[in-house]
């Protein structure tokens, strides 16, 4: 049959939950892998959101956080361009049509959560002329973009991957508007859109980028013909637009970065829901070329899902284990790479945008952490380093998405509640002198 995996049917759907979120130790190499739990309907819990007023995000001691844009229209990712300038993509894209009764009602749950805000479809750029931190100028850059998500530069031009193309947009240092048109690469897989985002990054010599294709369902409920080319992604020769799958079986790549260096493709990766509060991890990885990472059969490497029917024993005997675990439900949707401009405590290691959970009772996430590394692999638990988005009273006043790094000593985060671009430095970092940009 073609209409294959499906979900497991009858009594097994119908089994209790455990009525409880117990937080079990899920980062790093080995996390905790409980049982899967069934229900007929799913935890689902998210912060009801509130304005910031005087607040701002948490930060450790020795630096300091500022908004530099605020008003946006769904911001989402970010760009550092060679001036100083910073691009911001800014948009929403499609809902995929609801299969089951369960959809409706997860889908008005996860909306509560979200800002009323249209998304704006464009690029917006902030300037910061003086470098004094405070991005005084700001112009739309692009706009009749398609849900714009994933940002590079290479080689003079722009790239933006919609959500469901990669284009090409021609620049010169200090422009602050499109000056040529938006000319296609490739197209990208956009039947349906469960998973719209196209997470972007370019390889360190500028041949290739590589973008994501979440999957078209939780774990192939659709169907696996709707599936063609999901949960992948691509490396596209950005001159000629043709493409291979450089990874399969990974469920929603939300993120890409190149580490440098190694010039390694890296992962923040959304994993399935509704198995549970604590399953199954969510995760950063280094990103093996051919490898498969076991969606939908599997997850954590061969930890079979029993709801898949039927089952691919020789699928989850291939499948890749991945390097660390952030937590189940947490959301990934930024990374980016950290250097000694950011200071010596959080020099060498990856910032996480989290996004934040719907599917648990006891909300996690919401907030960026970064994870150390040593030798150039992940090395020990993840450190808040942008809190406070779900304050006490357990409202939630911003939802981080991308993190980038400013290579002149800052973390850009996009916060897509809010409608906010913040930027952390140390307090102690020297301001560059003289003006950036034409």
């Amino acid at each position: 049959m073609s209409r294959l995996p499906m979900f497991a049917s009858g009594a097994a759907l119908l089994l209790a939950s455990c009525g409880s979120d117990p937080d079990p130790a899920q980062y790093g190499a080995s996390p905790d892998i409980p049982a899967a739990e069934k229900s007929l309907l799913p935890h689902m819990t998210v912060a009801n959101p509130a304005e910031w007023g005087d607040a701002r995000p948490t930060v450790p001691d020795g630096y300091t956080i500022s908004a530099i844009a605020t008003d946006l229209k769904v911001p989402r990712q970010t760009l550092v361009l060679p001036n100083g300038d910073i691009l911001v993509a800014e948009g929403s894209g499609a809902s995929a049509p609801r299969l089951r009764p369960k959809d409706v009602i997860a889908n008005i749950i996860k909306s509560r959560g979200k800002t009323s805000v249209k998304g704006g479809d464009r690029l917006t750029l902030l300037r910061d002329a003086d470098g004094d931190g405070v991005y005084e100028g700001r112009t739309v850059f692009a706009e009749g973009l398609n849900a714009p998500y994933g940002l590079a530069f290479v080689d003079n031009a722009i790239y933006v991957a919609n959500q469901d193309a990669l284009i090409r947009l021609s620049y010169r240092e200090g422009q602050t508007r499109q000056e040529g048109p938006q000319v296609k690469v490739t197209d990208l897989p956009a039947k349906v859109n469960h998973h719209w985002t196209k997470a972007m990054a370019a390889s360190l010599d500028g041949r290739f980028l590589y973008v994501g294709n979440g999957s078209n369902s939780n774990v192939g409920e659709r169907g696996m013909e709707i599936e063609e080319d999901r949960a992948t992604i691509w490396q596209i020769d950005r001159t000629t637009g043709m493409h291979r799958i450089y990874a399969s079986g990974i469920r929603n790549p939300s993120a890409l970065t190149v580490q440098p260096g190694s010039g390694a493709l890296w992962a923040a990766v959304n994993e399935r829901d509704e198995i549970g509060p604590n399953l199954a991890p969510d995760y950063i990885t280094a990103v093996r070329d051919g490898g498969f990472y076991g969606w939908p059969y599997s997850y954590w490497g061969r930890h079979v899902d029993p709801r898949v029917m039927p089952q691919r024993p020789d699928k989850v005997a291939t499948a890749i284990t991945p390097d660390y675990s952030i937590g189940s439900h947490v959301a990934p949707l930024g990374i980016a790479f950290s250097s000694a401009a950011m200071g010596t405590r959080f020099a060498d290691g990856a910032f996480v945008g989290q996004h934040g959970s719907w599917n648990r009772r006891k909300p996690v996430g919401y907030k960026v952490v970064f994870v150390p590394f040593r030798g150039g692999r992940p090395a020990g638990p993840p450190v808040d380093f942008v809190s406070g988005f779900m304050g006490t009273d357990g409202k939630t006043r911003g939802r981080p998405v991308g993190v980038t790094l400013d290579p002149r000593g800052a973390l850009i985060v996009a916060d897509d509640l809010s409608n906010t671009i913040w930027r952390v430095t140390p307090v102690a970092a020297p301001v560059a002198n003289g003006a950036r940009g034409a």
